[in-house]
Parts: structure tokens; C-alpha cells; sequence
């Protein structure tokens, strides 16, 4: 018993996407450079919709929350992948591999929340757009994200106070290359019964009131759409969803992809590589998707490279007075 208990603060072991010495550099360079665009794409954004007055808006403000997400998505996962990479090891610590399933369902959960919120904007500007401002105010702008924050932050406190009751054993394998929740309950030595219909209940709750919400959304905006009579302004008014509509798709295809595969197949190796869809793949790409098809965001970025680009005259101007000052006692 006293092994048993000793285990619970021990470590796990991460069996990654391959057990190839060879193919090690290789996934190194290729998750290393997937995490430096997604860092540096979602930071462009955020920056764009930050420092741009005219893109001060419900839209952009959870659109800069869906970035600033992203970035703490991946970074929950690729570093620790990465530094398991570098040192040739696949250890990971009972702490850590907790920390990441608690934060992994954090930032998932905003995601999908952030999701649903962007379509209930587009459903507002478009079918109210008169109201819009009244009704999408900083105050509920603010509400509609603190609430899923707090919401995804109990539920996933609760995960980990139930998985801490499991008991697992010396030198377990968690066929993945980050602690992914379910993984982690399959692996465990002790009956986690409540644990998996705790997950799958609340996996349930949020996805159906995540796809309806966006589903009701965007049926009140496609009705709304076909009570215009000017061409110009539906595709003016739906061009605006373009965007959150491929985010959605990419988002919810790979979710259920992972999903599908695990119930069909029951192959580690091909959820492996599912999952790395939506926690890596998708982030890196939602950057690219909102500035290809939006002009907003293209003009803001516009801006904001032109700003950098005169940046090194700025910062000229600054050392030379800065050693000016530095020389005005000794003149």
C-alpha cells in the first residue's frame, strides 16, 4: 500500500508520436517551427486588434480572447514535447502531467466556447444590426467570456480532485505525446468509473450547447440573409462569417475526428496524430484563415508591419539621446 501511494506523485511515461531515434530531429524541427507561427501568428493578431481603433469591436475583442487562447493552448503542450525531443527522454512528472490536463481542458473548453460566442455575434450584427452596439456593450462582451473562464476552470479543478484519487503504477505509459485526460484515465490501475462519466457528461453538455448555439446562430443568420433583397449586401453580410465558419469547420472536423477514431479504431498512434490536428494544427492555421479573408485584419496588419519597419529609425533617435545625456555632465 505504501508503493501504491508513493506512485501517485511519481511520473509518467510520454511514448510521444514515435520511438525512432531517426525521426526524433526531425519532429523536433517540425513542432518547433509549428509553435513559433502559431506564437508569433496569434500574436500579430492580437497586437493588429489591439493597437487598430477602428477594429475596437465585440467581433475583434473575441477574436484577440481566441488568439491570446491559442497561444495558451499550444504552449501547454509543444514545449514539454519539445524539451522531451531535445534530451531523448519521455518522462514527464505527476505535477506536470496534472497541470497539463488541467490546463489542456481550460483552454479547449475556451475555445469552444469562444466559438459559440462569435457565431452569437455574427447572428447579432446581422440580424440586429441597428441594436448591435447596445446589445454586444463592453459589459456583456466581458461577461461572455469571464463566464466560460470561470465555468471551464471548476470543471477542470474537479477533473484533477478526482484524479488524484486514482491510484497508478510505477513506470506507466501514456500513449501520447502530451497527458491528454482520457488517456490518462485509461492507463490508471484503480477503477475510474466516476471519473469517465464525469468527463463524457460534461464533453456531452458542452458540445451540444456549443454546436446548437452555433447552429441556431447561423440558421437566424441564413434566414435573415434571404429576406435581402440586394445581392451585394448578403454576400457583404456573410463574408463576415467566412472566417469563423472555416475556424468552426477545421475546429469541430478534427474534434470528432479524434473522436470517431477512438471509438472505431482504438489505435493509440492515429489519436496521436488526430489530436495533433486540433491542439496544434488548428491554432497555427486560425491566424492565417482570419487574415486571408479578412480586410480589416489585413489593413491592421498592414499597419502594424510599417510601424516595426520604422521602428529602427525610432530607436536611433532614442539611443542618440539617450548618449547625449549620458555625456551632458561630462561636457
Amino acid at each position: 500500500m505504501e508503493i501504491e501511494n508513493q506512485t501517485r506523485i511519481s511520473q509518467f511515461l510520454l511514448l510521444g508520436l514515435s520511438d525512432d531515434p531517426e525521426l526524433q530531429p526531425i519532429l523536433f524541427v517540425l513542432f518547433l517551427s509549428m509553435y513559433m507561427i502559431t506564437v508569433l501568428g496569434n500574436l500579430l493578431i492580437i497586437l493588429a486588434t489591439t493597437t487598430d481603433s477602428h477594429l475596437h469591436t465585440a467581433m475583434y475583442f473575441f477574436l484577440c480572447n481566441l488568439s491570446f487562447v491559442d497561444i495558451c493552448l499550444t504552449s501547454t503542450t509543444i514545449p514539454k514535447m519539445l524539451v522531451n525531443l531535445l534530451a531523448q527522454s519521455k518522462v514527464i512528472s505527476y505535477t506536470e502531467c496534472l497541470t497539463q490536463v488541467y490546463f489542456l481542458n481550460v483552454f479547449l473548453g475556451m475555445d469552444n466556447f469562444l466559438l459559440t460566442v462569435m457565431a452569437y455575434d455574427r447572428f447579432v450584427a446581422i440580424c440586429y444590426p441597428l441594436n448591435y452596439t447596445v446589445i454586444m456593450n463592453s459589459w456583456v462582451c466581458g461577461l461572455l467570456v469571464l463566464v466560460p473562464l470561470t465555468i471551464m476552470f471548476w470543471i477542470s479543478l474537479t477533473h484533477i480532485l478526482l484524479i488524484k484519487q486514482l491510484i497508478f503504477s510505477i513506470g506507466t505509459e501514456i500513449p501520447h505525446f502530451f497527458c491528454e485526460l482520457a488517456q490518462v484515465l485509461k492507463v490508471t490501475s484503480s477503477d475510474s468509473i466516476l471519473n469517465n462519466a464525469f468527463l463524457n457528461v460534461v464533453t456531452a453538455l458542452l458540445g451540444v450547447f456549443s454546436v446548437t448555439g452555433i447552429l441556431f446562430s447561423y440558421s437566424q443568420i441564413v434566414s435573415s440573409l434571404l429576406r435581402m433583397s440586394s445581392t451585394v449586401s448578403k454576400y457583404k453580410a456573410f463574408s463576415t462569417c467566412g472566417s469563423h465558419l472555416s475556424v468552426v469547420s477545421l475546429f469541430y472536423g478534427t474534434a470528432f475526428g479524434v473522436y470517431l477514431s477512438s471509438a472505431v479504431t482504438h489505435s493509440s498512434q492515429r489519436n496521436t496524430i488526430a489530436s495533433v490536428m486540433y491542439t496544434v494544427v488548428t491554432p497555427m492555421l486560425n491566424p492565417f484563415i482570419y487574415s486571408l479573408r479578412n480586410k480589416d485584419v489585413k489593413g491592421a496588419l498592414g499597419k502594424l508591419l510599417s510601424r516595426a519597419v520604422s521602428c529602427p529609425s525610432w530607436i536611433t533617435d532614442v539611443k542618440t539621446k539617450w548618449t547625449l545625456c549620458s555625456l551632458r555632465p561630462i561636457l
